[in-house]
């Protein structure tokens, strides 16, 4: 059966279809609401729209097809403008007048440092260094294996250790395995050791084998700096000398003889308001007390000697 085209199809009593008869003419001053697609509630709500949006912005581009969706607008809305963060205002010179200030340090009167230093010297009336040692050479040494670690632990090595190396050149050279073997114990090894043969071997090319007796010359030594050297000479060759370790450093703060951070300017702050020939003892003095009594996270003071002269700085609980 063969196919019929629309014009068969057409009723025989219709009219023919003129062009833009069918079409519905558009009234003059109203919008042509079937062209565009567009109801009343959508105008409505468009022109709503507009009415609120804020200041400056556009409103959306809509599609002349019908059943399109409208386009999104590629500008967006700008929205109220934020509060940009204010940077604070520097501070005025009253202002920073007002502030309050760090309290100046004041040096400790001199009839409470002799005071200190007498109680200290009839607690502490053998005070010396723990360190084992028969020569200069030993004490050097061992105090460099002191660093980090205690010195009990320090004297179960040197004995072997200066049976197998008795002397400078010895020391030098060594084998760096078997050096390392032995002082193992006291921690840090490599460095330790690395540090040892440097400092040896300065001594017998420079020396003659034998240690300095001066403090710029010891510095000069690998592995030496001012602690290890106020020990050697205020220990083996009776030269004074303020040692600031742990205990120097802490004790010194807390009794209010120094506000220095620097072991440097503490030693030098020390040696001012000390007499010269306590320097070494001091030292030891300081350094027993912090072991047995002024321990650091709770010192013992109810039974400090000290107590009466000690203003007992930084410290928040005691036994």
């Amino acid at each position: 059966m063969s196919r019929k085209s629309p014009r068969a199809r057409r009723k025989s009593g219709s009219e023919p279809r003129l062009p833009g008869k069918s079409r519905p003419r558009a009234t003059p001053g109203r919008t042509r609401t079937a062209a565009r697609g567009k109801s009343a509630r959508a105008r409505r709500a468009s022109a709503g729209a507009a009415r609120h949006a804020p200041k400056g912005a556009r409103a959306p581009r809509t599609s002349t097809s019908r059943g399109t969706p409208p386009r999104a607008s590629l500008v967006a809305p700008r929205g109220p403008k934020s509060a940009a963060p204010r940077r604070p205002k520097p501070a005025t010179v009253r202002e920073r007048a007002r502030a309050p200030r760090r309290r100046r340090f004041t040096p400790p009167e001199p009839a409470r440092v002799e005071a200190l230093l007498g109680i200290l010297a009839a607690t502490y009336h053998d005070a010396t260094t723990e360190l084992h040692h028969e020569n200069p050479l030993q004490l050097l040494i061992a105090t460099i294996l002191s660093a980090q670690c205690t010195d009990e632990r320090v004297n179960m090595v040197t004995p072997g250790l200066f049976a197998r190396y008795p002397d400078a050149a010895a020391l030098a050279g060594a084998d760096r395995d078997e050096l390392e073997a032995i002082i193992r114990p006291t921690g840090f090894y490599h460095n330790k050791a690395k540090s040892i043969q440097a400092c040896c071997t300065e001594i017998v090319a420079r020396f003659g084998g034998e240690v300095p007796r001066t403090l710029d010359e010891l510095v000069t030594l690998h592995g030496v700096g001012r602690k290890t050297a106020n020990v050697v000479l205020g220990n083996a060759f009776g030269i004074p000398g303020l040692v600031v370790d742990t205990h120097v450093h802490r004790l010194s703060h807390r009794l209010g003889l120094t506000r220095e951070d620097d072991a440097v300017k503490i030693e030098f702050t020390l040696m001012e308001i000390v007499p010269r020939d306590r320097w070494s003892i001091f030292s030891h003095w300081l350094i027993l007390h912090g072991r047995r009594v002024c321990i650091a996270r709770k010192p013992r003071c109810s039974t400090c000697p000290l107590a009466p002269h000690c203003p007992r700085i930084g410290v928040t609980a005691s036994q």
